[in-house]
Parts: C-alpha cells; sequence; structure tokens
C-alpha cells in the first residue's frame, strides 16, 4: 500500500512519512524524484521507512533513487511513450543494472497503457506492475479462451443430455 507525500521539502516530507508508515506495517512511502526527495528517501532509509520513488523518466534517474536507499522505483512507462521514448528502455536498463550491482531496490513498472506492456515490463526485468483494473480484466480475456468455454458448456450439457437418454430408456 503506497501513500504519498505531498510536501516538496524535506522536514515536510520526512513528517508526512513517518506518519504514514505507523498507520501499518504495509506502508509503501511514495516520494517524487527530486533533490529534497532523495534526501527524504536516504533519511526514511535510514529509518527503516519503505519508499517508492515515483515519477521516474531517466534510468539515471531510477539509479540516484536506488542508491538513496528507495526500496521501489517506479519508471512511468506510458507517459515516456506518450512523448515518443521507449519507457521499457528503463525498466530494461534499471533492471539490468540492479542485478549487475546486486541493488536490492525493485523496479516498479507504472503507467501502464495495455496487457502488452505488462507483458513486456516483465520480461524487462520488473519486479511489480501498477496496472488499472480494467487492464487486468483485459488480461484475463482472450476470444479463444470465451470461445473455448462456450463449447466446454455446450458439449457438458451434451453429454448429461446423452446420459439421462441413456438412464431412461427401457434395458
Amino acid at each position: 500500500m503506497s501513500a504519498e507525500v505531498v510536501s516538496d521539502d524535506v522536514a515536510g516530507m520526512l513528517e508526512e512519512g513517518r506518519h504514514f508508515a505507523k498507520i501499518a506495517p504495509n506502508i509503501v512511502v511514495k516520494v517524487a524524484m527530486s533533490e529534497n526527495g532523495l534526501e527524504a528517501i536516504s533519511r526514511f532509509a535510514e529509518e527503516g521507512i519503505k519508499t517508492n520513488c515515483t515519477l521516474i523518466f531517466s534510468t539515471n534517474q531510477g539509479l540516484l533513487a536506488a542508491k538513496a536507499g528507495a526500496s521501489l522505483i517506479s519508471p512511468f512507462v506510458g507517459r515516456l511513450d506518450d512523448i515518443n521514448q521507449d519507457g521499457m528502455i528503463v525498466v530494461r536498463e534499471l533492471a539490468e543494472i540492479f542485478a549487475i550491482h546486486e541493488i536490492e531496490s525493485e523496479v516498479l513498472a507504472a503507467s501502464i497503457r495495455n496487457p502488452l506492456q505488462v507483458t513486456q515490463a516483465a520480461m524487462a526485468g520488473a519486479h511489480i506492475a501498477t496496472l488499472p483494473f480494467k487492464i487486468l480484466q483485459q488480461m484475463v480475456h482472450h476470444p479463444l479462451t470465451d470461445k473455448g468455454i462456450v463449447q466446454f458448456k455446450k458439449d457438458w450439457e451434451g453429454a448429461r443430455a446423452a446420459a439421462a437418454s441413456k438412464e431412461k430408456a427401457p434395458a
């Protein structure tokens, strides 16, 4: 569960984040990428508070956030794609850098716009993806699956009807 700080200054971020962290053990404090955000992330890491550095649009930003101690790094894939940049490159590069240097931060692919991007993010090494419920529903469905379910039901009903007529037939 993420809870985002809204303050721009380090003291405000720390106050808000500490408050959020006390609410539940599964709260991750979401901090926007900025110089003050990096300072706050570093301080939260020292205190054992998990953070998600959000609004990542370059590999260097993600690397800085990871080195500051962010638990999660959130490159915004869809927003990069919107400006004609390949957002998946940032995911791939961060996953590769983290593996090479044994950095414990996880890559969270954010701003996912379609089911294909979920697959691409997983193949690029993202540990997590956030996506709208509509995309999750699209991932569940496939025309051949839906057609297959209809056919299975039709076959089952046919088999049941045949078995029932056999039972009723005189011996």
